[in-house]
């Protein structure tokens, strides 16, 4: 059955609405990345760039690392634009733009977040590079979809009951990454950690300025849960969309987060582009390794 023109949406030259895609204009490795002028950040390393394109927020450059094809693409901010990113590039891979109609033999994306967070535990220092082995979506956008099959109840009740979680916030959903690439990207540079995902930067995150939280202690009681030594690590705005997403529709997914901000101990980084390009060349690395 094809899909209606109201659900794929494409653009007069044949490409997907929102990215301005075509299929073949990406790699089958990604890079994420939230800032559009952090893309050419990560390209600057690249023998060439064979494709580039922007519409919106959403930057792309793809071309070629040490032999590699790699694709860059700026999301922007936050799970809502990780839900349009993820849905477009599957998309691209796994339909048929002609018959508009889903391929019988699925193609399998890797996607790689290079993010910015902010640290929750004190002794996760300013400037070090934290793995999300999983991730927890505290906002709510993956509740849109059918996910009992890929989250870790047992995880996310001890979390609700530790924090005695408000009924009136979106429940927890806590998703692992790919393993594969996790194994790829580790190292004893890399911390492990559980990535708390949220829908906003400042109340989401605990900040005050002029509004009063829901929870003032919120904070305390998210880096105080430990669950067989599984704790939560760090904020940032898009790594939970990107593994449900990614594990709903079988493609593989792993956040790499730059800790900018010790939220525990009110610091933060002296040079944080410094940080930023570190984590970039660590993960360029890796991925060719």
């Amino acid at each position: 059955m094809s899909i209606k023109n109201s659900e794929l949406i494409l653009n007069s030259d044949g490409s997907i609405y929102h990215l301005h895609l075509k299929p073949s204009d990406i790699a089958d490795t990604i890079i994420f990345v939230g800032d559009q002028e952090r893309v050419a950040e990560v390209t600057k390393h690249f023998d060439s760039i064979d494709f580039e394109t922007q519409s919106r927020e959403f930057k792309t450059q793809t071309g070629i690392y040490k032999g590699k094809r790699l694709s860059v693409i700026s999301t922007g901010i936050g799970p809502d634009n990780i839900d349009i990113v993820i849905n477009e590039l599957d998309a691209l891979v796994n339909i048929d733009f002609e018959t508009r109609e889903i391929k019988a033999k699925k193609s399998r994306l890797s996607i790689i977040r290079i993010g910015t967070s902010g640290a929750l535990q004190p002794d996760i220092d300013v400037d070090s590079f934290v793995i999300s082995n999983y991730a927890m979506d505290i906002n709510g956008m993956l509740q849109s979809y059918k996910i009992d099959a890929i989250k870790h109840a047992d995880i996310e009740a001890a979390f609700v009951n530790h924090t005695q979680w408000s009924p009136q916030k979106p429940y927890p959903v806590i998703i692992q990454n790919s393993k594969l690439l996790e194994a790829k990207l580790k190292s004893e540079q890399t911390i492990n950690g559980l990535t708390a995902t949220c829908g906003g930067f400042y109340g989401p995150q605990g900040r005050v300025l002029r509004l009063e939280l829901q929870d003032e202690s919120l904070n305390h009681k998210m880096d105080s849960f430990e669950y067989n030594g599984l704790r939560v690590t760090n904020f940032e705005m898009e790594t939970s969309a990107i593994y449900g997403l990614s594990k709903l529709l079988g493609h593989e997914a792993c956040s790499m987060n730059a800790i900018l901000a010790n939220r525990a101990l009110g610091t933060f980084s002296k040079d944080p582009q410094a940080t930023i390009e570190k984590l970039i060349i660590y993960t360029l690395s890796k991925l060719i390794s």
